[in-house]
């Protein structure tokens, strides 16, 4: 399997480490059955992050027709307060940017059609981190399908016509969306266990000495009777 985590200006670095790490550690315990790459809508460029001045290198263009996966990250930078609209958006880079703005500026770049290409070619698994699938949802790809994100996000993924799911990580075939920040480590074993099978999987899970959290959602099974 070959997987592609993409990078734009503003990402959230621990979105992007995560999954990169458990996927890279992954192909060392599978013999090289998973690579991975670093990537951005734009090709080989150095992409600065949502967290200070951090920065990480993208290695290549996201191309869908090369990955069997594609890890979307979220963007870091202010929340804001309730009633708090962020600043006019200048295009200029600035510190402490909402993540709003980071999100709908990123929103009109070339990555929402790459994002979409990925998402119509059978055989290809979109995956997200946190406030990535908000990145799904502003390019209007996400309606009709299951999907979570950041707590703080849910009435716009809700909005964009998703069918929210309070889990954190939510499968839903060729989508596999994580919650918040960190749910990019159980999304990452997820797709470990899913994609190469739950021997390497938990040998990266014994590495990390991390224990998964929460249950995966599907959408199978019967419905429950009490909420």
């Amino acid at each position: 399997m070959h997987a592609q985590i993409v990078l734009f200006d503003g990402f959230d670095p621990l979105d992007v480490i995560a999954p990169y790490e458990v996927l890279y550690a992954g192909g060392a315990a599978s013999g090289g059955a998973v690579q991975v790459e670093l990537v951005s809508a734009e090709g080989r460029r150095e992409v600065i992050s949502g967290t200070g001045d951090l920065a990480l290198q993208a290695s290549a263009a996201l191309d869908p027709e090369r990955a069997g996966l594609v890890v979307v990250p979220g963007a870091a930078g202010r929340v804001g307060k309730p009633g708090e609209a962020p600043a006019e958006d200048t295009g200029a880079r600035t510190p402490d940017e909402f993540i709003s703005v980071l999100l709908g500026r990123t929103a009109q770049t070339g990555l929402p059609p790459l994002l979409k290409a990925a998402m119509d070619r059978p055989g290809l698994t979109v995956a997200t981190v946190c406030g990535g699938s908000l990145v799904l949802a502003l390019a209007g790809l996400l309606e009709g399908r299951h999907a979570t994100t950041h707590h703080l996000g849910l009435d716009t993924l809700e909005a964009a016509g998703a069918h929210v799911v309070r889990a954190r990580v939510v499968d839903d075939g060729d989508l596999v969306t994580g919650a918040g920040v960190t749910s990019g480590l159980d999304l990452g074993l997820h797709l470990l266990e899913r994609e190469v099978g739950p021997k390497v999987a938990l040998a990266v899970e014994e590495l990390f000495a991390y224990e998964r959290r929460g249950v995966v959602w599907r959408n199978h099974g019967p419905e429950p009777t009490v909420r």
